[in-house]
């Protein structure tokens, strides 16, 4: 065997060597591979081991993770014209990734534009109580606008969440002082109710020592022996219900005595 055949033979299996390396893809679990021969796509293949046609077929890998973008923050106008500074984050991921790779270019930038543009329309549509109060229902709103329009690229938006509200130092101030009031006004409600409360229960108690004689006795014992315990010159003369009744019919119930009535009705 001469020189120039043994280098020939050597040169050719170092060729196909090379060939058969680059025939050889792997591609991960989480990863896709859309195969391009001769400028056409024939499908996506992975994940694992297989082969491709060098210099004719081409490899474009796709990774279908859950990719987290912050959208950032931005100065929108709301419906009942307060401007507030708003940010957010959106979770998507790749769930076709033959449409991923021709239908756009570069699908992670498209959807972050996609989730700016419209994290501005649907905030200008709300007002700000619905801002802060029905962030849930806002966000359910913004993922359902995003998935729609990033279909088209094979792309899954699974999340959006609002993440900071930032309102003006006047609307802040405002706010805070509507708070302070709205405290204030259940604080003297709850004031109220229980003057009301109150006065009520010691309706019903002077009713109830109206119609037992003996507990009036009794809170008299016991007023006079609250009285006794402190070192006070207070001088009490204990009367009963009997006495007070007696004297009340004597003067009529209204001051003057009965025979004083009975001589003003003659007289009339």
């Amino acid at each position: 065997m001469s020189q120039a055949t043994l280098y020939g033979i050597v040169i050719a299996v170092l060729f196909i060597s090379i060939i058969a390396i680059s025939a050889i893809r792997i591609v991960k679990e989480y990863e896709r591979g859309v195969i391009f021969r001769l400028g056409r796509v024939i499908g996506a293949k992975g994940p694992g081991l297989f082969f491709i046609i060098p210099i004719i077929d081409r490899m474009v890998k796709r990774n279908l993770q859950t990719v987290t973008i912050d959208i950032p923050s931005q100065d929108i106008i709301t419906m009942d014209n307060v401007t507030v500074r708003v940010n957010a984050v959106t979770y998507f991921n790749v769930v076709d990734s033959i449409r991923a790779t021709v239908a756009i270019q570069d699908y992670l930038f498209g959807t972050s534009q996609v989730a700016q543009t419209t994290l501005r329309s649907v905030i200008g549509q709300v007002d700000l109580d619905q801002l802060l109060v029905g962030r849930d229902e806002i966000n359910r709103r913004l993922q359902r606008i995003i998935d729609d329009l990033t279909d088209p690229w094979g792309v899954k938006v699974t999340l959006v969440e609002v993440k900071d509200v930032e309102l003006p130092e006047a609307m802040r101030r405002a706010m805070a002082s509507q708070a302070v009031a709205e405290r204030d006004r259940r604080a003297k409600v709850i004031h109220a109710k229980g003057e009301l409360e109150a006065a009520q229960t010691l309706s019903q108690a002077g009713r109830q020592l109206r119609e037992e004689p003996a507990a009036m006795q009794l809170r008299v014992l016991s007023t006079m022996s609250e009285i006794a315990s402190d070192r006070t010159t207070t001088v009490i003369f204990p009367l009963s219900t009997d006495m007070l009744q007696l004297v009340g019919s004597l003067g009529g119930g209204d001051g003057q005595p009965r025979a004083d009535r009975t001589d003003q009705g003659g007289g009339a």
